[in-house]
């Protein structure tokens, strides 16, 4: 039996300059799934898994498998070099899937569920707001780590800086003032030693940025960090608190893991040789 895709609309050229298709998953002309390809917004030259499912009697036959790499064949006719997948932690076949075929993940989104009574810091810790004058010096070194994370992951210089200023006016269009939006500093015996971003906004808090001042890493100010934001989050009603990671960023992913976050998506990648 032969297993193809087979076009259910035109090319879709969009406004954002990234282009998308649907498709059936065919075996000898049957319909048994869909797929759904774009491009990303950001990364030109990388496709977008968007959608891949087989329909439950036509499961565990490889079709997906076979569906996936036509999938990678019609990109690289988009002249992409990289494929990304999104894939819902609880989706463990499609996890297995996709890193059967050689994706590897980027990042991975967690998420924690939260109390009613907001967590004690330490002793000797607090957290107030971020003044006026200091917030100029936390925009600057923010957008400097932001352009890092993306200059590190191979995105060019100009572009990720780009991205990281236009990210941030707009996400924060009235600066520390903008509404559902808490950047703190952290207090230990009345030094500041690092600060958090969350956001507060939508059906559950999420933490932005998290920043311990490398003076004084490695003395349990992360976690205090993490406690504030969870403080924050509780204040403002929200009984989940999301955010993201990295893959090898391994302190933060040891620090997450034991305050008891759990993963709800992953965001993998492969190259296309």
């Amino acid at each position: 039996m032969t297993t193809t895709l087979r076009p259910v609309e035109p090319l879709q050229q969009h406004d954002d300059g990234t282009r998308s298709r649907r498709y059936q998953v065919c075996v000898n002309s049957r319909p048994v799934g869909a797929v759904h390809l774009a491009t990303h917004p950001f990364f030109p030259a990388t496709a977008r898994l968007l959608d891949l499912r087989i329909e439950e009697p036509d499961r565990g036959r490889g079709r997906g498998t076979v569906a996936a790499l036509a999938a990678e064949e019609v990109v690289r006719g988009w002249r992409c070099g990289w494929i990304e997948a999104i894939v819902p932690a609880d989706a463990e076949a499609a996890l297995r899937l996709v890193t059967a075929l050689g994706y590897v993940q980027r990042n991975r989104g967690l998420e924690k569920r939260l109390g009613d009574v907001p967590p004690e810091l330490p002793a000797g810790s607090r957290g107030r707001e971020l003044t006026d004058a200091e917030y100029a010096r936390w925009l600057a070194d923010g957008t400097e780590s932001y352009t890092r994370t993306w200059t590190e992951r191979g995105v060019p210089e100009e572009r990720a800086r780009a991205k990281s200023r236009d990210d941030h006016a707009r996400l924060l269009p009235q600066g520390a003032a903008t509404p559902n939006m808490r950047i703190s500093v952290l207090e230990h015996e009345g030094v500041p030693v690092g600060t958090v971003w969350v956001a507060v906004d939508e059906d559950r808090a999420f933490v932005y940025d998290v920043v311990t001042d490398e003076r004084f890493r490695g003395r349990g100010h992360g976690r205090s960090l993490m406690l504030l934001a969870e403080r924050h989050a509780v204040a403002a009603g929200k009984n989940r608190i999301g955010l993201n990671v990295f893959a090898g960023n391994t302190p933060a992913e040891r620090l997450y893991e034991s305050l008891g976050y759990e993963p709800t998506v992953y965001a993998l990648h492969k190259q296309l040789l």
